[in-house]
């Protein structure tokens, strides 16, 4: 005992307490760092068994930033204390770090918020989810307003003016205008497909004045990916589609059947009962949407049939079931055609020959 307070006074004596004081505090932010991870996932358990999801958002995106929190918090107060002694030039930045640890634990903190969220969005526990186009857009947009005001409140806390630096953007942005002119023109046609909502993710899109047809897989800030149907990703820039027009299949109501049936000419009287038993067939048809138009008729003398066609719509919009609707209405239709004791027409042509001419058969008779 007399030799540890020998040595407690030659430490207080020496002036080394400090390092007593440094190896305590960091001793104990370790402690404490462990202690608040165990709480968390404590915490996290039962934010899992209450309904609203959010909770479980707020703690998981504050986990990991709450954890660097104390340790930047404990060792920057240790750095201020060896820096009070020892007073070397590197620890006297210890509280700028600190500053500006804590504006980018936030900046993280607030980024993994809107990533929790969004999938909150996208996955809700009701079953109805949000529009993926809007939810990504909006997610987009707030990580970069949360990066940017961090940009700026970081150079206050360094010093720097930013009247200055919003100043120097303003001019500069003029000249980085005209420099990225393209990537700005893809950045607001991003823009305007989240406003005007042509389409969204998910959507089969196509494109009669160029080549673009396929599946929307991403809307970015300057690309737009789709999947062609031969499974190829297709780049297509967002300035793109304010030039060119662009239709949306999936948002059909219902998809068309118009096809043109042709019967013999010698199967003339039978055309009338025919027409009226496909009409009717369509009618009864429980896939056939008979809200909208139904028109079965005869409507031309072609070179080699008499011609009625077939005008209706499905109540599907599937294109994989609209095709097999549409054959079992043409079977059904080759069904009633025969059944009328008729056949459906193929190009033929009638030879008249003058009187007197005959034609060789080519057996020599």
């Amino acid at each position: 005992m007399d030799q540890v307070q020998t040595w407690v006074e030659q430490l207080i004596a020496n002036e080394k307490l400090w390092m007593v004081q440094v190896f305590l505090l960091v001793f104990v932010t370790l402690l404490l760092a462990a202690f608040v991870r165990r709480l968390l996932k404590v915490v996290v358990k039962h934010a899992h068994k209450s309904k609203n999801r959010w909770d479980d958002t707020i703690v998981e995106a504050a986990m990991a930033p709450l954890r660097w929190l104390i340790w930047l918090v404990g060792l920057s107060w240790a750095a201020e204390i060896a820096h009070d002694v020892t007073e070397e030039s590197v620890l006297q930045y210890a509280d700028s770090i600190l500053r500006v640890g804590v504006i980018v634990l936030l900046s993280w903190f607030l980024v993994r918020l809107v990533k929790y969220g969004e999938k909150n969005f996208l996955i809700p526990e009701s079953g109805k989810t949000a529009d993926p186009t809007t939810v990504m857009a909006v997610g987009k947009l707030l990580r970069i307003a949360i990066v940017i005001t961090s940009g700026l409140v970081l150079l206050q806390s360094m010093g720097y003016s930013i009247s200055g630096v919003l100043a120097f953007g303003g001019v500069g942005g003029i000249a980085v205008g005209f420099a990225a002119k393209d990537l700005l023109a893809n950045f607001f046609g991003g823009l305007m497909i989240y406003l005007d909502r042509p389409f969204k993710v998910g959507d089969w899109v196509r494109s009669p004045d160029q080549e673009i047809e396929g599946t929307v897989e991403e809307i970015g800030l300057r690309l737009t990916r789709i999947r062609t149907f031969d499974k190829r990703p297709l780049y297509v820039p967002n300035q793109t589609f304010t030039q060119i027009s662009v239709e949306n299949p999936s948002r059909m109501f219902n998809r068309r059947i118009y096809e043109t049936i042709g019967v013999r000419y010698e199967d003339a009287e039978k055309v009338p009962a025919i027409v009226e038993k496909v009409r009717a067939m369509l009618e009864q048809h429980e896939e056939i949407d008979n809200n909208q138009t139904l028109i079965v008729n005869f409507n031309a003398f072609a070179d080699s049939s008499l011609n009625f066609f077939v005008y209706t719509f499905t109540k599907t919009v599937n294109w994989v079931r609209y095709h097999e609707v549409k054959q079992d209405v043409l079977l059904k239709i080759l069904k009633i055609v025969a059944e009328h004791e008729a056949e459906c027409a193929f190009p033929t042509r009638t030879l008249h020959l003058p009187d007197g001419v005959s034609v060789n058969s080519g057996n020599g008779e």
